[in-house]
Formats: structure tokens, sequence, C-alpha cells
């Protein structure tokens, strides 16, 4: 099944498939994406991104090679698309929790909970490994997963704390630079010992406990001063 991929600097691939007139599409072009994006995730975090095949990917997500060539023209493009799908998906769910009416520490423990369970996914370290190791050589990964994961991650998080200084419930200078504190301070230490191979990936109620931990840590920092919280509702 495998075969010499010939696109990872973004070269032409072979021409679009053209579906017979009358044949019945069995599921939207959007659906076959997110089944070549899940795919690709695991052939890029197993194999790494040169050794990983187009093919394989096509055979993973069980389309064609043609129809994956159609959708999605080059390598670098899979990979990005890859990137870009998993976290448009994580930075919905941050913004929706911030839209949410609970008090401030349960929200911010799942907007935390949220990133965790991407940044410490076993799949996602993996990936990052792998674009540590190859970037000299394919210098876009490196470029893609910082813009399209890393800074959108923090963004997230920096509009979800801005929301909450909006309503009061915080007070930061900086909200940008207080997600990038408080993600540190969430991934940092566990992702490091899954990447040099000293410990396992967290499971989900060690998440659900670092979570809550750096929540709490973090509100009794920012947290509105007392008198300020009595002036306000002096005035309410």
């Amino acid at each position: 099944m495998n075969r010499s991929d010939k696109d990872e600097t973004g070269q032409s691939a072979p021409a679009p498939e053209r579906r017979g007139r009358g044949r019945p599409q069995l599921r939207s072009d959007d659906e076959t994406r997110a089944l070549i994006y899940d795919a690709a995730r695991r052939e890029f975090s197993e194999r790494g991104f040169a050794a990983a095949s187009i093919a394989d990917v096509a055979c993973r997500a069980g389309v064609s090679t043609k129809t994956l060539y159609r959708l999605i023209p080059t390598k670098l493009a899979l990979f990005e698309g890859m990137v870009t799908d998993r976290v448009e998906r994580f930075v919905s769910i941050v913004n929706l929790g911030a839209c949410d009416g609970r008090n401030v520490a349960a929200a911010l423990e799942a907007a935390l909970l949220t990133c965790a369970e991407l940044i410490l996914d076993a799949e996602v370290i993996a990936l990052q490994r792998i674009i540590l190791a190859e970037s000299d050589k394919f210098p876009d990964i490196a470029e893609t997963f910082y813009e399209k994961a890393m800074q959108r991650s923090i963004a997230a998080l920096a509009n979800w704390l801005g929301v909450q200084q909006r309503r009061e419930r915080i007070v930061l200078d900086d909200t940008e630079a207080a997600a990038g504190m408080l993600l540190g301070m969430l991934v940092f230490k566990p992702q490091r010992d899954v990447m040099f191979g000293h410990k396992p990936v967290l499971t989900r109620s060690e998440i659900e406990a670092r979570a809550k931990a750096c929540a709490k840590l973090f509100l009794s920092g920012c947290a509105v001063p007392a008198d300020q919280i009595n002036k306000q509702s002096g005035g309410a």
C-alpha cells in the first residue's frame, strides 16, 4: 500500500478524481475531510512527516487516494488541515464555555480541562516530538504547528479570560500573557515528562485534578480584591 509521495513541499498532486454521472455521494466532502484528518493524525504521530504515506492515510480513512488528493492536494496541506481541524474544535469548546453561567472557578476548571485534553493528548505530544526532530528538513511543519496550534490555543484561553474580565470576575493586566503563564503551569511538566520518556500520559482523573489545582492557584492571584467587590455590591 505504501508508495513514494512526491508532495512534501507542495508539488502538484495527481489529477482530480472524476465522479461518474448519476453516482450518489455517500457523504459530504466535509465529512470525508474529517475522516482523512483523523487518519492523518494517526499516520503523522506514528511515522513522522517524511515517512508518512498519503496512500496509507487514504487507506486508514477508507477513501481512495484520488479522493484524498481531490480534497487535499499536498502532504503539507494535509498536515496543516489536520492541525487546524483539531484546534478549531478545541477553540469552539473553549469559546462556548466562556458564555455559560457557572461560577468562575468551575468555568476555569472546565476550560483548563479542555486545554489539557488537547495539549497532553498522546498523539499531540508525539506530533510535537516529531516536529522538533524534522523541523530542520521541513521548517513549514514547525511554523504551521506554532501558528495554528500553539498560538491559537493561547489566543483561545486569552479570549476566555477576557470575557471573564469584562464580566468583572477577574482582574488582569494582560490576558494573553496570563494565558501563556496559565497554560505553562498546566501542561509544561507533564508534557515534558512524556516527551522525554520519564512518565506516561496523564490519566483523565489526573488531568482533572491538575486543572482544578491550577484554576485554584491562578484565581487566588487574580481574584477581584475584597474592597472592590464591596464597592460593586454597594453600587448595585
